[in-house]
C-alpha cells in the first residue's frame, strides 16, 4: 500500500510523500514550550493555548497510527532578493503572489484521504497548517527535509520552497527513514536576516520577524523594525533565499503557484491607494486578503517611507487623512523621511490643531525627516 499511495500523490501533483508514525519525541514538544516560555510567539495566543495538542499527533487524535507528509513545490523563476533593490516597488513574499496554497493543496489532499480510506477501510484526517499539527518535525521524521538554522524545512531536491501537508490515518504503515540535517557549519539564513530574529540557531522569534510583524502583528509596526523591513509588504523570504541548497530548486509546475505578473514586482504608489473594496478585489483568492486593507496599506507606507522617493510622498500625504488611525500614523513617519524638515513641521503644525487620535499625535510630535 505505502508504493500505492505514493504514486496516487504523484498522480495529483504532489513532488513528495512520505510516511512516518503519528507520534514525535518529547525534545519537539520541549522546544515548543521553551519558545513559548519565552514568548517568542508574540500575540499569536493560539500557539499557546493548543500547545498540549501540538506537541505530538495523538496528543490531538489518539487513535492515528500514521502520518503522509505531502510536499509541492512552489519554486519562484526569480531570485526573490532581487526585487529588495527596488525601492519603489513591493516585495510580497513567494508564497503569496498567486492563489492560497491551502486551497490548491487541500483539494488533493482530500482526494487523497478520500481514496486511501476507500482502499484500506481506515479513518483519515487530513491537515494543511490548519490545526494544532506541527507538520515541520513530522516532515523530518518522514524524510521530506530537514529544520535549518532558520526552523524552515529544506530538502535536498527542492531547497527552501515546499509546502506541505498531512494526512494522519488509523492505519499502520511502514515508516520512512529521516532526513539528516544538512546544514553543517553554515549560517547564512542566521546572517541575513534584517532584525535579527534567531536568538540562536533554529530558535526564531517571531516577534522581530518580518513575515510576523507584516501579516500577524495588529496596530502601529514598532519603529525599531520599520527601517529593516525596506521593501518588504508582506512577508519576508531572506532566510529561505539565501539558502545554498536552493542551487538544487526548481520552478514550481503549478500554475495556480507561479506569481501573477502584478504581484512579482507591483507598485507602491499603486498598492497605498487601494481603498477595502479595490483591496478585497485584487487579492480575492490570495493568502494577503486574510490581513485587510489597513494592515497591508499600514506596510506599503513603510516601504514607502523606506523608500526615498519624493514622487512616492505624495502617497502618504493622501493617507495622513485616511479614517484609520494606524494608517495615518504610517503615512505621517513615512513623511517624516521623505519631506523636508521645513515642510514637515508645518504639516505638523496644522495637523496637530485637529488630529484626536493619541498614537497619531505621537507619531507627528516625534517625527524628524532624515
Amino acid at each position: 500500500m505505502e508504493s500505492t499511495v505514493k504514486e496516487k500523490a504523484g498522480s495529483l501533483g504532489f513532488e513528495l510523500c512520505r510516511i512516518t508514525g503519528a507520534d514525535l519525541p518529547e525534545i519537539v514538544g520541549a522546544r515548543l514550550e521553551d519558545s513559548i516560555d519565552a514568548d517568542h510567539h508574540g500575540t499569536m495566543g493560539w500557539l499557546a493555548s493548543t500547545m498540549e495538542r501540538r506537541k505530538t499527533p495523538r496528543a490531538m487524535w489518539p487513535d492515528a497510527r500514521s502520518a503522509i507528509l505531502l510536499g509541492l513545490n512552489y519554486g519562484p523563476l526569480e531570485n526573490p532578493l532581487a526585487n529588495l533593490e527596488r525601492p519603489e516597488k513591493a516585495t510580497i513574499s513567494v508564497y503569496a503572489r498567486n492563489r492560497d496554497y491551502h486551497d490548491v493543496i487541500k483539494g488533493r489532499l482530500k482526494t487523497l484521504a478520500g481514496w486511501f480510506a476507500s482502499k484500506t477501510g481506515e479513518e483519515v484526517k487530513v491537515f494543511v497548517d490548519t490545526a494544532p499539527l506541527m507538520e515541520k518535525p513530522l516532515s523530518v521524521q518522514a524524510g521530506i527535509g530537514w529544520q535549518g538554522k532558520h526552523s524552515n524545512l529544506v530538502s535536498r531536491e527542492f531547497g527552501s520552497w515546499l509546502f506541505l501537508g498531512a494526512i494522519l490515518t488509523t492505519a499502520k504503515l511502514a515508516q520512512d527513514e529521516p532526513e539528516t540535517d544538512h546544514c553543517g557549519s553554515c549560517r547564512a539564513c542566521l546572517d541575513i536576516c534584517p532584525t535579527n530574529a534567531f536568538p540562536a540557531p533554529y530558535r526564531l522569534d517571531a516577534r522581530r520577524c518580518i513575515s510576523y510583524l507584516t501579516i500577524e502583528h495588529d496596530g502601529p509596526i514598532p519603529h525599531d523594525f520599520r527601517e529593516a523591513m525596506g521593501n518588504r509588504i508582506y512577508g519576508c523570504d531572506d532566510c529561505l533565499a539565501i539558502c545554498p541548497w536552493n542551487k538544487y530548486a526548481k520552478r514550481t509546475r503549478e500554475a495556480k503557484l507561479a506569481a501573477r505578473d502584478d504581484l512579482s514586482q507591483p507598485d507602491l504608489a499603486e498598492l497605498s491607494m487601494l481603498d477595502d473594496a479595490a483591496f478585497r478585489k485584487k487579492f480575492s483568492g490570495s493568502p494577503i486578503k486574510r490581513i485587510r486593507r489597513s494592515r497591508f496599506v499600514r506596510n506599503v507606507l513603510v516601504a514607502i517611507g523606506n523608500s526615498g522617493s519624493s514622487r512616492l510622498a505624495e502617497q502618504a500625504r493622501v493617507l495622513v487623512e485616511d479614517a484609520d488611525p494606524v494608517v495615518r500614523g504610517t503615512a505621517v513617519w513615512a513623511l517624516s523621511r521623505l519631506e523636508s524638515p521645513e515642510k514637515f513641521s508645518q504639516m505638523k503644525a496644522r495637523a496637530l490643531q485637529t488630529e484626536t487620535d493619541s498614537g497619531v499625535r505621537g507619531e507627528w510630535q516625534s517625527g524628524c525627516s532624515k
